[in-house]
């Protein structure tokens, strides 16, 4: 079973729009493991986008993120990466489909609602750095 993280980022989380934007993942199928609001700390925010350390725009990026809450969810199933990056649309709002979750919630490409693991490598490093074992909770879902 594939696991990813998924980050509702900070414009989505301060305009309220949490539990719509978990409630189509989990309605495509995936399985919510692990879920939690916190602030994401400048440590882990470099952690989390070391890739693009020596880009000009990663200071923009650790301030936009540490700028107030986000909800981090794992979600599990089959092509989870995948399946979650095909809900959310490209990176771009303006180039995402309509029924997105980045064309539906997106402001920008900087705010641009979610942030999804890119692959099933990317995605194992990811949940590590926000989600203990102990933190995910095993259940089968009914349907």
């Amino acid at each position: 079973m594939e696991r990813s993280l998924m980050l509702i980022k900070p414009d989505a989380v301060t305009r309220g729009l949490s539990g719509a934007i978990l409630s189509r993942v989990e309605a495509s199928g995936l399985k919510m493991t692990a879920l939690k609001m916190l602030h994401v700390s400048p440590e882990l925010a470099a952690s989390h986008y070391a890739a693009h350390q020596e880009k000009p725009f990663f200071p923009g990026l650790i301030a936009y993120i540490t700028s107030a809450p986000v909800v981090a969810a794992i979600f599990e199933g089959d092509g989870a990466v995948g399946r979650i990056r095909a809900l959310m649309g490209p990176t771009n709002p303006t180039q995402a489909e309509p029924g997105t979750i980045r064309h539906d919630f997106g402001i920008d490409i900087e705010r641009n609602a979610v942030h999804g693991s890119d692959s099933a490598e990317t995605a194992e490093k990811e949940v590590k750095l926000f989600f203990d074992e102990q933190e995910f909770v095993h259940y089968n879902r009914a349907d």
